[in-house]
């Protein structure tokens, strides 16, 4: 009786949480054409953070041009590091990590609104069924709970290990996977109870980066820059159950339109990897000639392209999806970063640079 109280309580938490779709695609809602109400009102924008110079660089890609540039703060201690949409998307953030801030921007005109104080927000998620905004605080081993609204502190999760970083959710939103990429581990969270599971030690040297899940919602794979390709694993058991290499310093990975291929930025190696979801195969590999860094990105609204940030180089990177082809290369500011693309088809914004559902 005790056991049922406590199940249909932590049901009770997740009311609010929009439904699964479709079970076997749970990125069946971000296909092309499935905006929220509201989304195509807002202009699509890129949103270029860079970390070496402290600015946000803004580019349409309609009039292929830069639209506007704004400091998000002075000194060298500033580091904006993503570009993050609300749970909601009527909101966007730059995560400003070693200033403790969040630059709201508006997302009708690209122009900074606000600066808030907030601990660490190196990267940022929110919880599926909107209540949280979730703070990936790095350097204080923390993940903090905000309220999404005020960003007033509500909780902090303490984490064992080191540079707690990018992270995904399970198809029912009870759990999260996260990579710690200064200690070579990927952790689990309750967050129904809003605590810490267990580990999974990596090899020694691993440097664990983006993790994404499979359509399934329960495979995960994490991005490994040091291995050179990515752990697959089982998130309900919390098993590695593979690894897959895709090339040198693999980084970013991001579902594509019809959720049927996974790109991944290798960004030691200046190429995107394509893997299929179902068969777990790689099949192609997009070079970028002469050379470049990719990074963080994600795919414009129709699918037709894959932007990315070229971390090294000064650029951000175009990618037509159908061919592989790069077809855009633009110069920006110093270490562009965590690149957003903005708005995109979804229900609901995971945060990140564009995680939806």
């Amino acid at each position: 009786m005790l056991r049922t109280l406590l199940i249909l309580g932590a049901a009770a938490l997740y009311a609010q949480m929009p439904p699964v779709i479709d079970p076997k695609n749970i990125y069946s809602e971000i296909a092309v054409g499935k905006f929220k109400p509201g989304m195509q009102r807002y202009p699509s924008l890129i949103y270029i953070p860079h970390t070496r110079d402290n600015t946000v660089w803004v580019y349409d890609p309609a009039k292929k041009q830069i639209i506007e540039k704004f400091s998000v703060g002075e000194g060298k201690n500033v580091e904006p590091q993503h570009v993050v949409p609300s749970w909601d998307m009527t909101r966007i953030f730059a995560t400003n990590d070693l200033n403790n801030t969040l630059a709201e921007i508006d997302p009708m005109t690209g122009k900074l609104m606000k600066i808030h104080k907030v601990d660490d927000p190196y990267n940022m998620y929110y919880t599926p069924d909107g209540k949280y905004m979730v703070v990936m605080a790095e350097r204080m081993r923390r993940i903090d709970l905000r309220d999404p609204q005020t960003l007033k502190l509500v909780k902090s999760i303490h984490v064992p290990c080191k540079g707690v970083n990018h992270a995904d959710y399970s198809a029912d939103g009870r759990y999260m996977i996260a990579s710690c990429e200064f200690s070579n581990e990927v952790i689990k969270l309750d967050m129904v109870k809003y605590e810490f599971i267990a580990t999974i030690k990596l090899q020694s040297g691993a440097m664990p980066q983006d993790t994404r899940v499979a359509p399934d919602g329960k495979t995960f794979f994490v991005a490994d820059m040091i291995s050179h390709g990515m752990h697959v694993i089982d998130g309900d058991t919390f098993k590695k159950i593979d690894f897959i290499p895709t090339g040198k310093g693999c980084h970013g990975l991001y579902p594509s339109r019809d959720a049927k291929q996974l790109y991944i930025t290798n960004r030691g190696e200046g190429t995107i990897s394509i893997m299929d979801f179902a068969t777990r195969k790689l099949v192609g590999k997009w070079t970028i000639p002469g050379g470049g860094s990719p990074d963080m990105g994600g795919v414009s609204a129709d699918g037709k392209m894959f932007w990315v940030s070229g971390r090294y180089h000064h650029e951000i990177y175009g990618f037509d999806t159908s061919t592989g082809k790069l077809t855009d290369r633009i110069k920006v500011g110093n270490g562009p970063h965590g690149l957003c693309i903005f708005p995109q088809p979804g229900r609901y914004s995971l945060g990140h640079t564009g995680n939806y559902r």
